[in-house]
């Protein structure tokens, strides 16, 4: 089975930064588990593939019952986001057969499988987190160049007053470990705990297919500190509004 060796793939960061990130696990998975989640075994016989799902299974039956609780599973670079039970459940399993179902019906594991970036699955505790609380750095040179709200659903009243303490303790963060990471330029993901710890959640490529969210473009003068970018508050009309259809 070939390694993944992407600087981004789970398995391979999460050392770095064991520290400041939620406790996880890995299976490493044979060769025939990756064909099985590429779909390239769908004609072959229902014994075995119920084989193969039951070997997964019982890889995943141990470490799940180490982390108590639901689990959030993904892989090396890709997470199911764009199944049913993510839509439902945010991703939350609680046995390893649902956790290799839940993999089995992403097409995004499905496609990450068929380029052969699929070689562990990760397994994190699941929580429940508050959405203002996440954000993405964007990283260059060591520095923190610009920071972003991630999930860009409305406006959040409170980030205002937050801004330049989340902007300041994300500076403090990035100067501690800016020798943990891998490569010169990069965006992370981090939360914001409710006692103000951050936690890693994830490494993103520098660039497209990167999503630059509230930066807009890729193709800026990253030389200027952009600070911490939100959301701006709904626009309100005064006066008389005369609108025609």
């Amino acid at each position: 089975m070939k390694m993944n060796s992407s600087p981004y793939a789970m398995q391979n960061w999460y050392p770095r930064f064991g520290n400041c990130a939620f406790p996880a696990a890995f299976v490493m998975l044979r060769q025939e588990a990756v064909e099985r989640l590429a779909g390239t075994l769908d004609g072959d016989s229902p014994d075995r593939l119920e084989a193969i799902d039951r070997q997964v299974i019982d890889d995943l039956r141990a470490p799940m019952s180490s982390l108590w609780g639901n689990s959030f599973v993904s892989v090396d670079t890709v997470a199911p986001t764009d199944t049913e039970r993510f839509a439902l459940k945010r991703g939350a399993v609680h046995s390893p057969e649902s956790a290799w179902h839940f993999l089995l019906r992403s097409l995004k594991v499905r496609d990450a499988a068929r380029r052969g970036e699929v070689s562990c699955i990760c397994l994190r505790p699941f929580r429940r987190m508050t959405v203002f609380r996440e954000f993405r750095l964007f990283i260059r040179d060591g520095e923190l160049a610009a920071m972003s709200q991630y999930h860009l659903i409305r406006h959040f009243h409170r980030l205002e007053k937050l801004k330049d303490f989340y902007w300041e303790r994300a500076q403090g963060f990035v100067t501690e470990n800016s020798w943990r990471l891998p490569v010169a330029a990069l965006c992370a993901d981090i939360y914001f705990t409710s006692g103000n710890d951050i936690l890693l959640i994830d490494l993103n490529p520098w660039g497209a297919p990167t999503d630059p969210l509230l930066l807009r473009d890729w193709d800026r003068d990253w030389s200027e500190r952009a600070g911490l970018l939100t959301m701006e508050p709904p626009t309100k009309l005064h006066g008389d509004v005369d609108v025609s259809f």
